[in-house]
């Protein structure tokens, strides 16, 4: 039987080379061809914490041209945005009264999210407290069986299957437990200036992340200005040198190579910047110049978008209906 997998992108700032390395080229090169697939734009969860409404339109937009760019073809999978889907929202809320505070406070991002707020004067959204149940409704909606994700969202994958089994167990079996997968090499890239962070598409700084629309000069300048490390040895240490098994990871992940076989090659830093910049931006040039043909007939990009949001609520509404009498709500 046909797996079905469901995967998502917020729209909190433009997309990434570690969105690219991370998830959207396996969605693209594997998941769109083996399996029934679902491909989001998960608008609503960019609005947990204080956002601008016209760029939250914006980077839908640009988000959903981009996965369309770099290869998600609209007749093997479904490609839609999440807001456009009410089922997420009403799943969303029988999720909450299946959870408890306890689990969603020990959200590790809710934790770090939370406490960066706090420490600048800033008050917490409930929404950031609450989103990994929605997260989880996003995923159960479907009958997931894989969500491929990042390492980071791991914890977010184990409460979906958590409230999944709760609910079966109280209600009557409902939704498919699902389980996360993660890519082999580059599943989590982090920032070329502080490679003990992940390279985020919000960061206040850009000096160090690589985003999908960067020229080749700019690509060229941010690597070549990526921190290494003390010594002059290129090995593949990510505890001693996260800078340089940073960067051979990126270009292991550019290359099909292996971090470890690759660092055997280079005698210093300098090479090894120069084949990784050289790597990421033919890697990108294609997704790029595409992105460039779909930005220009918006109407394309609205009828996809349009399409995808109907298969998709006709997959999710026999499921959420399913749930909302299973806890006692009657039929509408």
């Amino acid at each position: 039987m046909t797996k079905r997998i469901f995967s998502g992108i917020k729209p909190t700032g433009h997309m990434t080379l570690g969105n690219y390395l991370g998830a959207l080229r396996r969605w693209v090169e594997v998941d769109q061809h083996q399996s029934d697939a679902l491909f989001s734009v998960v608008d609503l969860h960019a609005l947990t914490v204080d956002h601008d409404p016209g760029r939250v339109r914006r980077l839908s937009r640009q988000a959903a041209t981009l996965m369309l760019a770099a290869g998600l073809d609209p007749e093997r999978c479904t490609v839609f945005v999440q807001s456009h889907v009410a089922e997420h929202a009403r799943l969303s809320y029988l999720l909450e009264c299946t959870a408890t505070d306890g689990e969603l406070r020990r959200m590790i991002q809710y934790k770090e999210k939370g406490a960066r707020a706090r420490a600048a004067g800033e008050s917490v959204r409930l929404s950031l407290l609450t989103y990994p149940v929605l997260m989880a409704a996003d995923i159960l909606a479907y009958g997931t069986d894989e969500v491929p994700v990042g390492e980071d969202q791991t914890q977010h994958v184990e409460l979906s299957r958590d409230l999944a089994v709760r609910f079966n167990q109280r209600y009557g079996h409902t939704f498919t437990v699902p389980r996360a997968t993660h890519p082999s090499v580059a599943a989590r890239v982090m920032d070329l200036q502080d490679p003990l962070s992940k390279m985020g598409k919000s960061h206040a700084s850009t000096a160090g992340i690589v985003y999908l629309l960067d020229d080749a000069d700019t690509v060229h300048k941010k690597i070549m200005r990526a921190v290494t490390d003390s010594g002059r040895e290129v090995t593949y240490d990510r505890e001693q040198s996260p800078g340089i098994a940073n960067l051979l990871e990126i270009l292991a992940a550019c290359s099909e190579g292996n971090p470890k076989d690759l660092a055997g090659v280079y005698e210093s830093y300098g090479s090894l910047k120069r084949d990784a910049a050289d790597a990421v931006v033919e890697l990108l040039r294609p997704v790029r110049e595409r992105h460039a043909e779909l930005a220009a007939d918006g109407g394309h990009v609205d009828e996809v978008l349009k399409r995808g949001a109907e298969r998709a609520r006709g997959m999710a509404r026999p499921r959420v209906d399913a749930a909302h009498v299973a806890m006692g709500l009657l039929p509408g």
